[in-house]
């Protein structure tokens, strides 16, 4: 690849000051494919001091400079993608395809950003007396640190480093440690695209250690949090603090609704394509299934055929439809999942147990599930899966699918499967969720807005318009003539 696996701090790539490294995994062969720095507060102050100095020259380039090096990183990113989303495939286990589709969904970040910064406008307010003039500015917040998961290491980041670069904002970033080598890349490609020393700083270690240093640091003036939900709400007490500004996109447990005017084959399909994407990884995975009751058998035997039909294997190999969980968590996790709905009265039709490929009998494979007649106390109906677990319940009417699609504290997205105008209308509205998608499993984009209501977010959204908003600050002026 073009650029070291290492951290890099005000324009250099850098190992760790105690030379610590950690393995990464290769989840389809549990093999160590490379080592990376494992580095500690130190280099993370090192970082934010680096992105301090920066920031006053950063905020002061012009929107059209600023943009001018993240179009530049969006074509270097494109230009790379295919070695990108091998390195991507061989450290997370998503298939080829999906990995490419990642790395293409980061650059449009860049590349709608770029187009963002050159419309964060202010405006004037017309005074109310003579000899007064009022107006307001956008300021951009200052330093700001960016942590996110592994599942998408170089999409979450993009939605993230993209609009703070825009708004003037200069960035330390945190990666997943054992998903960095695709999210270095990344890096790579800012640094290639123009972008000065101190900008934008990667420091890879512990999450705790890290996490901490940018929460008790007054100069990281925002944190920009993917993860779960029980992490956001510890980092909501350590902001209280220095009232340090967040943003969280948390945890779902993303329901579907499928009508009974739609086709349940079809349905079986849209069914198949969000729930086992990245093997159910997804933070927008859809999690609890709700057929109407009088397609339901026909559905879900349409749910097991696709289920059954996926093929396992190595993300790199062609005809690979599912590659492997993440680690060995995951498939003790999903295992856990099958086991407590079981133990509750629900039934398994397909999968449920840990799945053996043929010559890659060490890696992290789990067979794609489906499951019925799920009791209401069951965790997967509540908690959030991240698995290849198709769990059909049954409704009866449309009011009965909005309290059962609604009975949870998440409320990131939710979908919706009908022909019906009126009712896709009603349902969409009454959904407490911050993403719809009607007859859409893959609804997000770099040009629309991403994140939930409830326990599934905080601070903004994340992509669209309102997407730089979380990096700016709003100043008043007033004067006197």
């Amino acid at each position: 690849m073009s650029h070291p696996h290492a951290m890099y701090i005000n324009g250099e790539w850098c190992a760790a000051d105690d030379g610590r490294t950690v393995g990464i995994i290769n989840p389809a062969t549990a093999e160590i494919i490379e080592q990376v720095p494992y580095g500690t507060a130190a280099e993370t102050l090192r970082a934010i001091e680096a992105a301090q100095v920066a920031f006053n020259d950063w905020r002061h380039r012009t929107a059209y400079e600023r943009a001018a090096v993240l179009l530049n990183a969006a074509q270097l990113i494109r230009d790379r993608a295919d070695d990108m989303a091998r390195l991507l495939t061989m450290e997370v286990g998503k298939t080829l395809a999906e990995s490419k589709g990642e790395i293409l969904g980061a650059a449009a970040q860049y590349e709608w950003y770029a187009e963002q910064a050159k419309r964060i406008y202010g405006r004037w307010v017309p005074p109310p007396k003579q000899g007064v003039r009022r107006w307001v500015l956008r300021h951009p917040v200052g330093v700001c640190a960016v942590i996110f998961p592994w599942n998408f290491p170089v999409l979450l980041a993009s939605r993230k480093i993209a609009p703070a670069l825009a708004a003037g904002c200069t960035v330390v970033v945190r990666p997943p440690t054992q998903s960095c080598l695709a999210a270095a890349e990344l890096i790579g490609c800012l640094a290639d695209a123009g972008l000065p020393p101190g900008i934008v700083n990667f420091v890879t270690g512990p999450a705790t250690e890290i996490g901490g240093t940018f929460m008790q640091d007054a100069r990281v003036r925002k944190v920009s949090f993917t993860g779960s939900t029980a992490v956001g709400k510890e980092l909501v007490r350590q902001s209280a603090q220095q009232l340090k500004k967040l943003s969280l996109e948390l945890g779902g447990s993303a329901p579907v609704l499928i009508f009974p005017d739609i086709d349940p084959r079809e349905a079986a399909r849209l069914s198949a394509l969000g729930k086992f994407r990245n093997n159910g990884q997804v933070c927008i995975s859809p999690a609890r299934f709700y057929a109407h009751e009088s397609i339901a058998q026909e559905y879900t035997e349409a749910c097991v055929g696709r289920a059954r039909s996926m093929k396992l294997g190595n993300g790199l190999d062609e005809g690979t439809d599912i590659g492997p969980l993440f680690d060995e968590e995951g498939v003790k996790r999903a295992e856990t999942f099958v086991q407590d709905a079981i133990s509750k009265g629900a039934r398994l039709l397909c999968g449920g147990e840990r799945a053996v490929v043929p010559g890659l009998e060490q890696g992290f494979f789990f067979q794609p599930t489906v499951l019925v007649e799920i009791p209401p106390t069951a965790r997967l109906t509540c908690e959030e899966t991240f698995s290849p677990i198709l769990p059909i319940m049954t409704f009866r009417d449309t009011e009965e699918a909005i309290r059962l699609a609604n009975a949870t504290t998440y409320g990131l997205a939710a979908y919706v499967m009908t022909k019906d105008l009126s009712t896709a209308i009603h349902v969409a509205e009454e959904l407490e969720f911050g993403i719809i998608g009607l007859n859409d499993m893959v609804p997000a984009s770099a040009e629309a807005p991403f994140g939930g209501m409830k326990e599934s977010g905080l601070g903004g959204r994340e992509g669209g318009l309102e997407g730089v908003e979380p990096y700016l600050e709003t100043k008043y002026i007033s004067v006197g003539l």
